[in-house]
């Protein structure tokens, strides 16, 4: 008999916050427990799944942008958290590539579904080629996810 799935544990962007956790863990174990950068990048990554599961499970679509909000949030930290350990010396940049192209697709996925549950919480300017995001009704935002996760890509390699 197989086992029953909750919703949360359906959505691609869940499996990929677990994946970033199990890619995280052993750097996380490399490092001294002093140090709080590793507390707060533990926090963080831990933070991102509890919040799209407990996003994924509000009934109004409000309630499910903030949780999915904060996902998102945590998972900007945890990636300015690899930058802090890079600058620090603890680990390098190609160490953490692959973490930071993890948290690219999580925001990404995070985005889209914020964007999804709200019709008039994310506005771009006309015309803006920066992509600012702002809070106040204006012109939808068009540009994809992948677009998006490009974008931001560009902006780490920088």
């Amino acid at each position: 008999m197989s086992r029953r799935s909750l919703d949360h544990e359906k959505l691609q962007v869940y499996q990929r916050s677990l994946a970033f956790i199990s890619w995280a863990e052993p750097l996380l174990d490399c490092l001294p427990k002093s140090l709080s950068v590793r507390d707060q990048l533990d926090r963080a990554s831990t933070s991102v799944p509890l919040n799209i599961a407990e996003g994924n499970g509000k009934f109004t679509s409000a309630d499910r942008c903030r949780f999915f909000d904060i996902a998102r949030g945590s998972a900007l930290e945890c990636s300015a958290c690899l930058d802090v350990l890079v600058a620090k010396g603890k680990a390098q940049a190609g160490d953490v590539a692959q973490g930071k192209d993890t948290l690219v697709e999580i925001t990404s996925m995070l985005f889209g579904l914020i964007r999804a549950n709200s019709d008039d919480r994310l506005f771009e300017e006309p015309g803006s080629s920066s992509g600012e995001v702002f809070n106040t009704p204006r012109t939808p935002v068009k540009y994809s996810a992948k677009r998006r996760a490009k974008r931001i890509s560009e902006t780490n390699r920088e």
